[in-house]
């Protein structure tokens, strides 16, 4: 009986994040998920605060599906009784249930770092979101890029590996340093030290320093990473000498999470060498880039475009 209910349950959850169920059928999810919530005993010693639990659910929620909305009370009764329901189906089993605090760390226009409880550091880019649990539990030390670039120094922990997971991708390491870049078409891994491992969709691949794992089109591919990405450009000052301003844009476009507009594309092989201090603002970059080329690059918003 257990078995039917929960294969029915995931049956008709798949079909709702699809939005291909009925007006009964939606219903009847949320007549089903309020019963279960009146019904259970929430064991707040345990399992915390049952409001911040739901509006932490909630909140995570809206940044994975990029939406903005108030918080409306009814929903933290569908989050809080979606886990007293798993629960109860034997989704989770453990003799006591502990809940990590999961915190965020967001950026606006400049990057900035955090230092975990278990001494990894992370340098998140500008516009960029990061989740992680207040403390990590368990055998395993998880946490989740958002959105946007980051840099991480793992601390290293072969008893505790260190999993990542960026959209559809998932990092795991125990000890190492390398970047994540995702956008909405694609997802990066660049390896600078250590061993990391890459796995999406059933395909893994293992990665080296100087190797870097992309994800685009529903594909996992290894290839050979640029060498301009193979430092914490994030926190160092980084100077790309003779260069050319193709790998100038690429190296903004990550560092601040912005994107740029051009309709001469030929620009794109101009030769330059820039200086990048670590704490440079956007601005100040885009002023040494429009006085050595004479282009006129403005900041609108997250996009750059050439007046």
């Amino acid at each position: 009986m257990i078995k039917r209910i929960k294969h029915s349950l995931e049956y008709l959850i798949d079909k709702s994040s699809r939005h291909k169920t009925s007006r009964s059928e939606e219903d009847l999810l949320h007549k089903f998920a309020f019963s279960e919530y009146q019904k259970s005993k929430w064991y707040e010693s345990s399992m915390g605060n049952p409001d911040e639990v739901s509006k932490d659910i909630y909140d995570s929620i809206q940044l994975r599906i990029g939406k903005k909305q108030s918080f409306n009370p009814y929903l933290k009764y569908m989050a809080a009784a979606s886990i007293l329901f798993l629960i109860g189906l034997g989704f989770f089993f453990k003799p006591v249930m502990t809940a990590e605090k999961q915190l965020s760390f967001k950026t606006s226009d400049t990057p900035k770092s955090i230092q975990l409880n278990d001494g990894s550091k992370i340098y998140l880019a500008a516009n960029s979101s990061f989740q992680y649990p207040e403390k990590f539990k368990g055998d395993e030390r998880k946490v989740s890029l958002l959105k946007g670039n980051a840099f991480f120094e793992v601390a290293k922990d072969k008893k505790h590996p260190f999993i990542i997971t960026s959209g559809e991708i998932k990092t795991r390491v125990v000890g190492t340093s390398f970047h994540i870049q995702m956008s909405k078409s694609k997802c990066e891994v660049i390896v600078v030290t250590g061993k990391v491992n890459v796995t999406s969709k059933g395909h893994s691949v293992d990665l080296i320093p100087n190797e870097e794992a992309l994800f685009e089109s529903q594909k996992l591919t290894k290839l050979v990473a640029e060498k301009s990405f193979l430092v914490n450009w994030y926190n160092t000052d980084v100077t790309l000498n003779q260069t050319t301003l193709k790998q100038v844009i690429t190296i903004l476009q990550y560092k601040y999470g912005v994107s740029f507009q051009y309709d001469n594309k030929l620009v794109l092989a101009t030769p330059l060498t820039v200086f990048i201090k670590k704490d440079a603002t956007l601005e100040n970059v885009l002023e040494q880039i429009n006085y050595i080329t004479n282009l006129k690059f403005k900041v609108y918003g997250e996009i750059v475009k050439v007046d």
